[in-house]
């Protein structure tokens, strides 16, 4: 089977340059696992990068993305894109994800440009004129076992890796080599020297593309680096009720729902970033239990409880999404997610699942139950199942037609203007109390707002 495509093939065979061109990182990694190869990136060997440039040009549009790195950016007329590099060599300068000094060199060892990636599993090679593997560090062997582990002792120079470590556990189901785990924890200290965008680009790969999300996490214990995320730290040995959560700790229900969601079709047809805010939703859910757990009286006996814990989660939910610099699109969607998700089912009626729906807002109703679904989920050895309170909540959801958005205000300023008010701060409060009627199921349709808007002073 081959790895190549047939463009890329051909483009290979007739390019001189080319000739000492090799599948190389991500696209080798996932075809050997059996997963769809969305991304190509080729390392040429024995050219120069204006030879690459060049050469590369007779093919399509080439973008100089990365010069400083060495990588072209081919377009060709088909529309596909595949990176193209020039081996180079790291070294360490300063301190800081910037602190390398990069230096080209085309006539490197290919054992020696493998040297320099992270881990194992992202230095495997692979040639596509003999269609062959060339794997100088065990990375298949790796694989096989589910293990993560470092391919040189200069892993140490950028300590992303270690949060790199984290994604690809959670992405591949893997966990770290002891020797791996040692040297995370000795550059423990460097998570200071990181650019906060590329912290939140590690995490959000965990989120939104993790087919094992618990094996990140766990990845982080091993490692030490759960210290740089208090949130999730604290969840670890938090008590749960055993009669309602017969998994064990709070970081363990957690482990389990995330799990849970990522086996979800819903979870996995969503688009990216929805995928991101679920994941981070599930995660941080009971980040307030630690806070609100005690032992009280109820139902005639001693239990666990955490009162609170969602309102007290969705503050430390945002604060955990700020420490990770997380745009507001993302986090305005994830903080009311985790603020209701213990949305009582025990009334279900119109005007609560209205003013749910206007609470979740810009995230929605079938956004929630995934969570609640996930939270259900995540309780072995209970079997999974979509509880049937979330069945009954998509329902009724679904009959008031604000599964997917709050109910939009029927009555608009230009009816006010209409019936002859002037815009000033009646307007707004007019408005808010219109829709606060609505929600309420006094107001159904337009005619209705207007005998309602004709019963009340509006100059109050």
């Amino acid at each position: 089977m081959n790895l190549a495509p047939p463009e890329l093939e051909k483009m290979i065979s007739e390019t001189p340059e080319l000739q000492n061109a090799y599948f190389v990182g991500g696209c080798v990694r996932d075809w050997l696992l059996g997963l769809a190869v969305k991304d190509f990136d080729i390392e040429v060997f024995g050219v120069t990068y204006g030879e690459l440039v060049k050469a590369l040009s007779r093919w399509g549009r080439t973008d100089l993305v990365g010069r400083s790195f060495g990588v072209v950016k081919l377009t060709t007329q088909e529309g596909q894109c595949y990176d193209f590099t020039i081996p180079r060599k790291d070294s360490k300068i300063a301190p800081g994800h910037k602190g390398f000094e990069i230096a080209f060199e085309p006539g490197i060892s290919r054992e020696e440009a493998a040297a320099r990636r992270d881990f194992t599993i992202n230095a495997i090679m692979y040639d596509p004129r003999r269609r062959e593997i060339l794997d100088f560090y065990d990375g298949t062997v790796d694989l096989q076992n589910k293990l993560l582990r470092h391919t040189s002792p200069a892993f140490v120079e950028d300590p992303l890796r270690a949060l790199r470590g984290m994604q690809f556990a959670g992405r591949f189901n893997l966990h770290a080599a002891p020797e791996t785990a040692a040297l995370c924890r000795e550059i423990k200290a460097g998570y200071s020297e990181l650019a906060v965008e590329r912290v939140r680009e590690e995490w959000f790969k965990w989120a939104g593309r993790s087919a094992v999300p618990s094996a990140g996490l766990r990845f982080l214990i091993d490692t030490g680096w759960i210290d740089h995320f208090p949130e999730i730290k604290i969840l670890i040995d938090t008590p749960q009720e055993p009669a309602w959560h017969p998994e064990g700790d709070v970081f363990t229900h957690t482990c389990h729902c995330c799990d849970a969601l990522a086996r979800l079709p819903e979870w996995q047809n969503a688009d990216a970033q929805s995928r991101i805010v679920y994941m981070l939703a599930t995660l941080a859910h009971d980040f307030g239990k630690p806070e609100t757990t005690r032992r009280e009286l109820k139902d005639g006996a001693m239990r666990i409880v955490s009162p609170g814990h969602e309102e007290a989660g969705a503050r430390l939910a945002e604060q955990f999404l700020t420490h990770i610099n997380t745009p507001l699109a993302v986090k305005e969607r994830v903080v009311p997610l985790v603020a209701n998700h213990l949305f009582s089912f025990h009334d279900l009626t119109d005007h609560a699942i209205r003013r749910l729906a206007r609470r979740l807002e810009p995230e929605t109703i079938d956004g929630l139950c995934l969570i609640m679904t996930a939270d259900s989920m995540g309780r072995p050895p209970r079997p999974p199942k979509i509880p049937d309170a979330v069945t009954r909540l998509l329902a009724k959801a679904h009959e008031l037609q604000v599964r997917q958005r709050a109910p939009r205000p029927i009555l608009q300023g230009r009816h006010l203007i209409e019936r002859g008010m002037i815009p000033g701060p009646a307007f707004g409060k007019t408005l808010n109390a219109a829709y606060e009627a609505q929600l309420e199921g006094l107001i159904q349709d337009l005619p209705g707002a207007l005998d309602w808007l004709s019963k009340i002073d509006v100059t109050q």
